[in-house]
């Protein structure tokens, strides 16, 4: 089972995590989430174990202070499907300019070939 692990302060490492639920049983992984750009925590992991010992784990752990926070452990969900860009799913080829037909800085009032209402 996976296990979800928030609230971490950004100072704890995977070793530390691995040790918190090792007395809970065999442990697949434990992996802190780190920004891809600064290296730094998130405060936030992961922790992979058997279905039983993950179940005693979050019951236990749960709410527990861990460097001075109260963490969240919970099952994780699975992942979410994600969609490209910036505001959701594409839609076909992309479209030119501001009211422009296709490609180019195409648009605007007067400009040619930007808009047939413009241009009778």
């Amino acid at each position: 089972m996976k296990i979800y692990v928030g609230n971490l302060a950004n100072s704890v490492t995977d070793q530390e995590l691995n040790d918190l639920f090792a007395s809970y049983g065999a442990i697949t992984s434990a992996r802190i989430i780190k920004d891809k750009f600064s290296g730094q925590s998130r405060g936030f992991g992961f922790v992979e174990m058997g279905d039983s010992e993950a179940s005693a784990a979050i019951a236990a752990l749960n709410g527990s202070e861990v460097k001075g926070q109260r963490i969240r452990v919970s099952e994780a969900r699975p992942p979410q499907e994600r969609t490209g860009g910036f505001g959701g799913e594409r839609r076909g080829p992309r479209t030119g300019g501001f009211g422009g037909r296709s490609g180019g800085n195409g648009g605007g009032f007067g400009s040619r070939g930007s808009s047939d209402r413009f241009n009778r």
